[in-house]
Formats: C-alpha cells, structure tokens, sequence
C-alpha cells in the first residue's frame, strides 16, 4: 500500500495531489491551523493540524505508516518543524521509501547575474536562507541514518492559476521595478508537480534537484509581457532605488543569479510544460 504525507499542503504541494495524488492508496495532508486542517478536509483530504508541536496520535499513525513524505512546511527560528514534530514516528516509518523536501533557490548567494547549478555550494546571504541550508542538512543526515531516498527540490519563482502576474495587472498591485542586470527564474506550479512525480519515479537522482525554468528574465519583461496578452496597459516604470520595498522584499532583489536545470531535464527528464515564462503567462492569460 503506498501512503502520502504531505507536510504543509499549500499551493505547491496541493497541486501536486490534485495532479498525481492518484497513485497512492492514501494521502494525509497537514495544516498549520484548524481552520486550514478544515478546508482541506472539505477537499476531500485526511487532514491534520501540525505546527510543530509532537505530532497528533493520528498524525503519527499516519506517518509511520507512510511510505512517501512530502514535507512543504518551512523551517524556523526553532529549526525543521517536521523533524521536531514528527521524527520520532518519521523513524519508525518502516515502509518509508521516499523524501521530497520542498526548499528553494534562495540557499544560494547572489552570483552578480551568473549561473549556479547542483554543484554551486549553497551560501545563502539571507536568514531565511541559511534556516534553509540547515534543514537540508538536517533532512540529508535523517534520510543517511532512515536508509530513505531523499530528494531536496530547490524551487524557483512559484507561479501558476491565482498567482502570476496576470493577477497583479488586473488587482492594479503590478510594479515595475527596475535595476539593471537583475534577473530571476520562476516555475510553473504543474511543472512543480511534475518534478516531484518525477524524482519518485526515480529516487536514485539527487539528491538536489534545482527546479526552474529555462530563461532567467528581468522581472518587468514578465509585467509588460503579462501586460500586452490581457490587454492592459504597462505600469510605469520604478527605479529599484526609488521603491517603497519591505526589507523581506529587498533581500529578494539583492541576490542576482541564473539557476540552471540540468538535473530536472537532463537527469529526472522532465520535460517543461511551461519552460519559459512566456508559455506560462500565455496560459493563465486565455
């Protein structure tokens, strides 16, 4: 029997079950809060609150019985939620076959515009990123001791249905900010969760794999482009140095680099639905 958990089922990892939740006998799926717990029992999924804290006697059952985990939550100041809440019945989960940890390109430093791959060391400059370098290592020595495939998928940009640029332009929050040389990945949230089907397909690859899309691009080219398919017309432009930006916001703009995908096409042969922004944005918009 193949049994799914899912810690922390957002956005991404959602859509990964609506996609491929078909393939396991079960699914358990957690959320922060009871009221969230609640919506994804409405959804059909067995839900269960888990914050952190030691994990619910259900939760536990549900974890040592499984034989896929999915772990979304992040870490914080405390460290891995997951493993603080959950590693004891994560250890004795005796058909545990599989670890998807859902990071973020983010564990990298800025590179001034350059390419980085699975290769690059992470040495993110922020401490949202250094919490995530030291989940990964604490989730990398856990699958070493488990004897668990893991497979660490450091994502771009999410976007998708509900979340993209096309959003923007049309709630009117749209920016175009502009510093020169600055450019980001992004992924499509069902290239996302092609990814994971993907790397459980094949645990033997890894266990890093950077899940981006092709074309690093200044992010005003996305908003013009966004723009020019729905009809609406381009924000102006706003120098970077000019912007009224949260501190978290202008961290994001400090790190410039270009993720390569090699791994995600070459090695788990995913083949992008969506590989630049240009599709992406194309399909949200019709």
């Amino acid at each position: 029997m193949k049994r799914l958990v899912v810690f922390g089922c957002g956005y991404s990892a959602k859509r990964f079950v609506e996609l491929h939740g078909t393939s396991f006998d079960a699914v358990d799926a957690t959320s922060r809060s009871p009221d969230g717990a609640a919506k994804l029992a409405a959804e059909g999924f067995s839900a269960h609150v888990f914050d952190g804290s030691p994990a619910s006697p259900e939760l536990a059952r549900a974890v040592a019985a499984a034989t896929h985990v999915l772990v979304s939550a992040p870490p914080d100041e405390s460290g891995d939620p997951v493993l603080r809440g959950s590693g004891e019945a994560l250890s004795d989960a005796g058909a545990l076959e599989w670890i998807g940890y859902l990071s973020t390109i983010g564990v990298y430093a800025d590179a001034d515009g350059g390419w980085v791959d699975e290769t690059t060391l992470p040495e993110s400059d922020s401490e949202r990123g250094r919490r995530r370098v030291e989940a990964e290592t604490a989730w990398l020595a856990f699958a070493s001791r488990k004897s668990a495939a893991l497979q660490i998928f450091r994502l771009a940009g999410i976007y998708g249905p509900g979340r993209s640029a096309i959003e923007n332009l049309r709630s009117g929050t749209a920016r175009r900010l502009i510093k020169p040389g600055q450019v980001f990945n992004r992924i499509h949230v069902d290239d996302i969760a092609a990814a994971i089907a993907a790397g459980i397909a094949r645990p033997e690859i890894g266990p890093i794999v950077n899940v981006t899309d092709d074309e690093p691009a200044p992010p005003q080219d996305v908003i013009a482009y966004a723009a020019e398919l729905v009809g609406l017309p381009v924000p102006p432009d706003i120098p970077f140095e000019a912007a009224d930006l949260s501190p978290m916001a202008r961290s994001f703009y400090s790190s410039n680099k270009r993720v390569a995908n090699r791994v995600l096409r070459r090695e788990l042969g995913v083949d992008l639905a969506y590989p630049t922004y240009r599709e992406g944005i194309a399909a949200l918009a019709l």
